[in-house]
């Protein structure tokens, strides 16, 4: 006799693409608030945008040495 399990991949939640674009509009305005460029910001990858505020606090260190 073979038990049935139930496949939870169907029961997942999924992820909405509202909900993307908006952390990705906060993200950005956390670079800007950091120091950052609004227009630098505008032209980075989203996944440059991630990795900066990996490390927020070198953020501000870094547009220094880019400004200078």
């Amino acid at each position: 006799m073979k038990k049935h399990i139930r496949n939870n991949n169907d029961t997942r939640p999924i992820k909405a693409g509202k909900a993307k674009r908006q952390r990705q509009k906060v993200q950005a305005k956390r670079l800007v608030a950091l120091g950052v460029p609004e227009q630098t910001v505008a032209k980075m990858n989203r996944n440059v945008v991630r990795d900066l505020l990996k490390r927020p606090a070198a953020v501000p260190a870094a547009v220094k040495k880019a400004v200078a």
